[in-house]
C-alpha cells in the first residue's frame, strides 16, 4: 500500500538524520527510561501533534491523544479506562509535574458534539464517537445557549469549553485533586489554532484564554 510505503520512507529519513543526530539522547533514554515532566492530553487529529507544536526532543512530554482531547472523570467501575490508565502512570510512576490539556481549532470531535451529528448511529458507525463526546453534553448545552449549534463562533467556544471540561474532570482524580493542592503539580489548559499557528492560554482565574506569543 502506498501509505504504508511512505511511513517507510519516512521511517529511513529519520534513522539517518534525527535519530543518527540524537543518538546520545536515545542511548541515554534507552538506558535510564524515560523521565518527562510534563504529561500533554490532545486530541488524535493528525494536524495537531504536541511534539510539533511545542517543538520537543523524545523524552521530554508523555502523550495522551484521543478524540477531542477528553478526560473522562473518574470511576471505579469495571471498564477499559484508557486515559484514566494513562494518567495514573503518569501521575504515579513517572511523576510528571504538569498536566496540559491542549484543545484545537476546528475539531472535528467538538463539533459533532455541537451540531449531535453522530446522535442514533449504531458503535462502529459513528456511535462510538457519539458515546465519547458524550462527555461534553453540558458544555454544549451552555455553549448553544450563548451562540447558536452553528458557525466559527459555537465551534470555536464550542473547543475552549471543552478544554475546561476536561480539566474539571482531571479534578474528579483523587491523586490530582491532592497533588494540585499541595503544589506537586499544575494543570494548564491551552488552545492551538490551526488557521494560524496561535496557541493560547487558559487563564482558570477569568475562565479566558490569552494569546501565548
Amino acid at each position: 500500500m502506498p501509505e504504508f510505503a511512505t511511513l517507510l520512507e519516512g521511517y529511513r529519513r529519520f534513522r539517518t538524520g534525527a535519530y543518527r543526530e540524537q543518538k546520545e539522547r536515545y542511548d541515554r533514554l534507552a538506558e535510564e527510561g524515560q523521565s518527562p515532566k510534563l504529561l500533554v492530553i490532545a486530541c488524535s487529529d493528525s494536524r495537531v501533534d504536541p511534539a510539533q507544536v511545542f517543538d520537543v526532543d523524545p523524552g521530554e512530554i508523555f502523550v495522551v491523544r484521543n478524540v477531542a482531547a477528553l478526560v473522562p472523570p473518574f470511576e471505579t467501575a469495571p471498564g477499559l479506562h484508557g486515559v484514566s490508565a494513562a494518567l495514573e502512570f503518569a501521575i504515579q510512576k513517572l511523576q510528571v509535574k504538569q498536566v496540559v490539556v491542549m484543545g484545537h481549532g476546528m475539531c472535528g470531535g467538538c463539533k459533532a458534539a455541537l451540531t449531535r451529528e453522530l446522535q442514533g448511529a449504531p458503535r462502529g458507525e459513528g456511535g462510538f464517537v457519539a458515546d465519547w463526546i458524550g462527555l461534553l453534553d453540558g458544555a454544549r448545552h451552555m455553549v448553544s445557549l450563548r451562540h447558536g449549534t452553528e458557525g466559527p463562533e459555537a465551534e470555536r467556544a464550542m473547543e475552549m469549553a471543552g478544554v475546561k471540561v476536561s480539566l474539571s474532570n482531571l479534578r474528579t482524580f483523587p491523586q490530582v485533586l491532592a497533588k494540585e493542592r499541595e503544589g506537586s503539580l499544575k494543570l494548564r489548559g491551552v488552545f492551538f489554532a490551526i488557521s494560524d499557528g496561535v496557541l493560547h492560554v487558559l487563564d482558570e482565574a477569568t475562565g479566558e484564554f490569552y494569546a501565548a506569543d
